[in-house]
């Protein structure tokens, strides 16, 4: 790069820096310049989540339960053997309700028929109703409100 082309540069980056520019541009005859600034923060690599040790038997190891001796939470203990695991069948936003303030579809506790509508999985500005296929009482759910879930996450659990 020559002389010049180099204090071009440095110049844009200034200018750039000064105006909190994210990107600019400039293009002189054949000649194109871009530069991009790049956020370490947002660009930066999500941290990483550590599971608790779990023996081989399935049973949380030696040292993973809570502090002061305590159960560990239902969900972190798993389904029972005669649960059944609603998944989310597309990526998608939970909602445990119609609409905001409005009750939710069910709770804990709630008996469910096969065809009852759970919640509602908004995906691309469409809101999906996700339906039981297992008759029932919800036994734990597993997300919270306004949470973002995966294709495949586990949402509730409903005991036969």
């Amino acid at each position: 790069m020559e002389q010049d082309e180099a204090s071009r540069v440095r110049a844009l980056g200034e200018i750039a820096a000064e105006f909190d520019l994210d990107a600019i541009r400039v293009r002189t005859g054949e000649t194109e310049i871009e530069i991009v600034r790049r956020d370490p923060a947002v660009h930066a690599p999500p941290p990483i989540a550590y599971a608790q040790p779990v023996a081989a038997s399935g049973a949380p190891a030696a040292g993973a339960l809570p502090p002061g001796g305590g159960e560990l939470p239902a969900a972190a203990r798993g389904p029972g053997p005669n649960v059944r695991v609603v998944t989310a069948p597309l990526v998608g936003v939970f909602y445990r309700s119609a609409a905001p303030g409005a009750d939710p579809f069910v709770e804990v506790g709630s008996r469910v028929q096969v065809g009852d509508a759970l919640c509602i999985l908004e995906a691309m500005k469409l809101m999906n109703e996700i339906n039981t296929d297992h008759a029932g009482v919800v036994a734990n759910i597993l997300v919270d409100n306004g949470e973002l879930v995966s294709l495949g996450q586990e949402l509730f659990w409903i005991e036969p």
